[in-house]
């Protein structure tokens, strides 16, 4: 490796820090930080090969830690749909231009993203069958942009859980979100090389003491602040998006 090489990823190990803060406290979100803010120092494929790697040990690590608070039937419910969505998603990815969906994409989640921040906890309860849209979205923007968990968010910050059990069902839906889109990196050829993986491991302790701070972060959260924390992070994705769609 050479001087950049090493000083690319202390970089990257700062942005896996902060990407995985998020991730703690939210139970979601990294690649909303993490992916606008990498493709400045490396191509986007290797950005999503390797943060997917280390969102998949944040999920594990999240999801795993009270699986009791999360909720089964809820996490059930979206498991079909994100597994479809992922299958979508990969076919889009070959098909689709990027550039638009990423435009599309952003404006919507800018939309949710403000009836979050201007309603809060008012909004209330919504249907489970929003779930079948929620799984599907997820599924597809997961695969194409490496943010699976916004639509996830928006369902079940609607669904009426407390913070705790808000974050756990979202750790262990992005457990088999981000472990369907590993595999579907692997098809892809994106996890083929070994750098992907190497550069993964050197930032992993940087990404685990991250996720720790996050989870201390977690605790101080109201659910009415939580939830406009949310609406703070889809604001960030729906910018992030829209500016790499126009790029």
């Amino acid at each position: 490796m050479t001087t950049a090489d090493y000083a690319t990823l202390a970089t990257l190990a700062l942005i896996a820090f902060g990407g995985s803060f998020v991730f703690g406290v939210t139970g979601f979100g990294s690649a909303l930080l993490t992916i606008p803010l990498a493709t400045h120092l490396v191509p986007l494929p290797f950005a999503l090969a390797m943060f997917s790697l280390l969102d998949l040990a944040n999920a594990f690590r999240v999801g795993t830690e009270n699986r009791k608070a999360a909720v089964r039937a809820e996490w059930r419910r979206l498991l079909p749909t994100i597994a479809a969505g992922t299958v979508v998603g990969m076919t889009l990815l070959i098909n689709l231009p990027r550039a638009a969906a990423m435009v599309a994409l952003g404006s919507f989640v800018l939309i949710v993203a403000w009836l979050n921040l201007t309603r809060g906890a008012a909004v209330g309860m919504i249907s489970q069958r929003w779930a079948l849209v929620a799984g599907a979205t997820g599924g597809i923007t997961g695969t194409l942009f490496g943010a699976g968990g916004p639509p996830y968010a928006m369902y079940l910050s609607r669904r009426g859980l407390a913070p705790a059990q808000l974050r756990a069902t979202m750790g262990m839906c992005s457990i088999f979100s981000i472990s369907l889109r590993v595999i579907a990196f692997l098809i892809g050829g994106l996890l083929m090389s070994l750098k992907p993986w190497l550069w993964a491991l050197a930032v992993l302790p940087a990404s685990m003491a991250g996720l720790w701070v996050g989870g201390k972060a977690f605790r101080v959260f109201s659910r009415d602040i939580l939830l406009r924390v949310i609406g703070a992070m889809l604001v960030a994705s729906g910018v992030s998006l829209i500016v790499r769609g126009l790029a």
